[in-house]
């Protein structure tokens, strides 16, 4: 067994916690996952897990040198990609993280079709509202909504997302209907705060060509997606969402949407990915397919 392959099953023990779980995912008798390991340990001259009856977790110098088998594992495989014929289907594992609704209502439906034509990727799906950092992470790419402020990285446009101003039936009837950003200061607006800086975001409008925007009064905060949506159909207040967001329950009434005339600039989608000379073909028919998708779910040319 090359050093390669001792990396590979390292690797996975390390993400699986268990000889067990890695060696079903491998497709190897458990015992020659832990000779392995064993093997790699004699290699390196240092011991890499914690071994106990319920769980194996990586040494001080294990997770160090995980680290550094990943990026020997990527830069290996990626090597590998350079010389294979067109025809070859592209191969290895993917870490890709989208913001939560994208990939929830979006990326994780669309998915089996990704995996049935490329067969041999596999996917690490993160799904989140936090900006992530691809290198400290291992993140092959990122699906980001909004302005980017990350430098070194490979960015890809993909679209943007409209949004749309919105409030539930039962606050219209409470606190009356908004006609203009004239009106705001006398309603209440479902705050949202950032989930990587705990900003919160202003109410935001295109006046004259001008972004404008108002910090408004709120009496609760949140800090993801899903309860900015779960608290503004209690009747919470007012939020700012992309339309693809609150499609279903606008048209079934549980939203109505307000101030059509007045809302922010549409945010824009972009795939981002580390600076690599040579893009892995796993990455790239993603980031391909990714592009398809989202253009025909829910980004505005």
């Amino acid at each position: 067994m090359d050093r390669i392959d001792l990396f590979r099953i390292f690797a996975r023990v390390v993400e699986c916690a268990s000889f067990t779980r890695a060696a079903d995912t491998l497709g190897m008798p458990r015992s020659s996952v832990s000779a392995a390991v064993a093997s790699l340990e004699a290699r390196v001259g240092a011991r890499l897990l914690h071994r106990t009856t319920r769980k194996i977790s990586p040494t001080q110098d294990g997770a160090a040198f995980y680290e550094r088998c990943l990026r020997v594992i990527a830069d290996v495989e990626e090597t590998e990609d350079l010389f294979r014929p067109r025809g070859a289907k592209p191969s290895g594992r993917l870490r890709v993280d989208v913001p939560g609704r994208i990939g929830r209502l979006v990326v994780a439906p669309a998915l089996p079709a990704f995996l049935d034509e490329y067969p041999d990727i596999d996917v690490a799906l993160g799904v989140t509202d936090r900006a992530v950092d691809l290198v400290e992470e291992r993140v092959d790419c990122v699906l980001r909504v909004g302005p980017l402020s990350d430098s070194g990285l490979i960015a890809r446009p993909i679209g943007r997302l409209a949004l749309v101003n919105v409030a539930s039936p039962a606050y219209l009837a409470r606190h009356g209907v908004p006609a203009s950003p004239l009106d705001l200061p006398r309603h209440l607006a479902v705050n949202y705060a950032s989930p990587s800086t705990g900003r919160i975001e202003p109410w935001e409008w295109i006046e004259d060509g001008e972004t404008r925007t108002l910090d408004m009064r709120g009496r609760v905060i949140v800090n993801s997606a899903e309860a900015y949506i779960a608290c503004c159909l209690a009747g919470l207040g007012l939020i700012q969402i992309p339309a693809y967001d609150v499609r279903d329950v606008l048209a079934a009434g549980d939203l109505v949407e307000v101030m059509p005339e007045h809302c922010a600039e549409p945010l824009p989608i972009t795939l981002l990915y580390p600076h690599r000379q040579h893009l892995s073909r796993r990455v790239q028919v993603f980031a391909d397919w990714l592009e398809r998708l989202l253009k025909a779910a829910i980004a505005a040319p």
